[in-house]
């Protein structure tokens, strides 16, 4: 069976695994359930080898900031790669990045010669390696499964990240307990490997390859020009970025719940993780059954995961903090997965790779600010109002998105066939808005 007929197959059955069904995701699913394994053992790896050799929280905080920050200088640069180059062979070359710079900690490590510069070096090239891959995986998604099944294709790709942020933590607990932080970046460097093992096992004939854009100047603008110009675009984007800088901070907010709230140590954090992991990954196994992702779903479902962590904010126990963690990863997942699917999908196939840039740009550049500043509001002001009032600005940024959205669909339709007419296309479309 031909590779238009899997995917047609597969487009007109239900059920939360469809895009399954299409054997080059397959194999790319199973490289992605591994390659996020591993990024999760190299990144537990690396904090706690910052907190070896420094005992610093600070020293921890700049490791972070230097593997966001490229998202931050280089994001949109990325992003133009994957519409110039095969995405494809994007991915390949960043993987192997991420598996040279993992070895490269194993060996240091293993012949105890590692200092914390070097941690910082890795970190930083990390980054840079990561603002290449994550708008050429997100833009290839469509290149193997197609217009019809892209929503649960995204929704699936978010369910393997979250069971792997089960699973790699604790994998890189136990290889850390047995043999130190060495093994775990050796571990993190072959699932880099296996990545692009399965990469190179995909069937060319059997994707939907882009036509790369010839080199020319102003391509970042004319990206940027593109999601300006097209508030479907523009506004899930915006949503994002409030919601990636002041909604999306529990690494921070859950120790600091545990130890000054509730008063609890380890175990009560590990806890709460695992109820925030559970209910993430519900969420991304919720969205994959949906068959469309619309802008209603992903209005509703910010303005949910806003409301939850206001109640949980305010929990008076432990139980229900917990408890409320739940529906918060799953409303969490939820959001991201159908913003992104809604991006893909609208966006002109060729400034995809551009669009994702700007998306990435705008969810995880805010990372390397929103940390230090949502953890001043908390010891300013205590951690239960700074909580709160870190949800609260990203509540406000989904009420505006909200209101944006319904007064141009308002007026969209009080106009039927108006100018505002193309900033709304299926989201299952392929081909538009133009890139003009």
């Amino acid at each position: 069976m031909n590779s238009t007929a899997q995917q047609r197959l597969a487009a007109r059955t239900t059920g939360m695994f469809r895009a399954l069904r299409v054997r080059n995701y397959q194999v790319f699913t199973f490289g992605r359930l591994i390659s996020g394994t591993g990024v999760w053992i190299q990144r537990i790896a690396q904090d706690w080898l910052v907190i070896s050799l420094t005992g610093s929280a600070a020293a921890l905080g700049v490791t972070t900031a230097l593997q966001f920050l490229p998202i931050l200088l280089f994001g949109l640069w990325g992003g133009l790669l994957s519409d110039r180059f095969s995405r494809r062979l994007l991915l390949v070359i960043s993987q192997t990045a991420m598996g040279v710079i993992a070895l490269g900690l194993a060996l240091l490590t293993c012949a105890d010669q590692v200092e914390i510069w070097h941690v910082y070096v890795a970190a930083f090239l990390l980054g840079v390696a990561s603002a290449v891959e994550t708008p050429a995986r997100q833009s290839f998604l469509s290149e193997m499964v197609g217009k019809d099944l892209l929503h649960n294709a995204v929704s699936l790709d978010s369910a393997c990240f979250q069971v792997a942020s089960l699973a790699g933590p604790a994998i890189s607990g136990v290889l850390i307990n047995l043999g130190g932080t060495s093994i775990a970046f050796a571990l993190s460097a072959a699932s880099c490997v296996v990545v692009i093992a399965s990469l190179w096992l995909l069937r060319p004939a059997e994707l939907h390859p882009h036509v790369p854009e010839p080199r020319a100047p102003g391509q970042v603008r004319e990206g940027l020009r593109h999601v300006y110009g097209h508030p479907s675009l523009l506004w899930p984007i915006v949503l994002m970025a409030f919601l990636g800088t002041f909604a999306f901070n529990f690494a921070l907010v859950l120790p600091v719940y545990t130890a000054d709230i509730f008063h609890s140590g380890a175990e009560t954090f590990g806890w709460l993780t695992t109820y925030l992991a559970v209910g993430s990954v519900a969420g991304a196994l919720g969205a994959a059954w949906m068959r469309r992702a619309g802008l209603p779903l992903v209005l509703a479902t910010a303005l949910g995961f806003c409301v939850v962590q206001l109640l949980a904010a305010a929990s008076p126990s432990v139980w229900l903090f917990g408890a409320l963690m739940v529906p918060t990863g799953a409303l969490g997942v939820v959001v991201h997965a159908s913003a992104t699917s809604v991006v893909q999908s609208t966006c002109a196939p060729s400034m995809r790779g551009r669009v994702m840039g700007v998306y990435n740009l705008a969810y995880m550049g805010g990372i390397p600010i929103s940390g230090p500043l949502v953890g001043w509001v908390m010891e300013r002001f205590g951690a239960r109002p700074g909580y709160a009032i870190s949800t609260a600005v990203a509540l406000v940024g989904a009420l505006v998105a909200a209101a944006a959205v319904a007064r141009i669909h308002h007026r969209t339709h009080r106009t039927h066939r108006g100018p505002g007419a193309a900033d709304y296309p299926s989201s299952s479309s392929e081909s538009k808005p133009s890139s003009s």
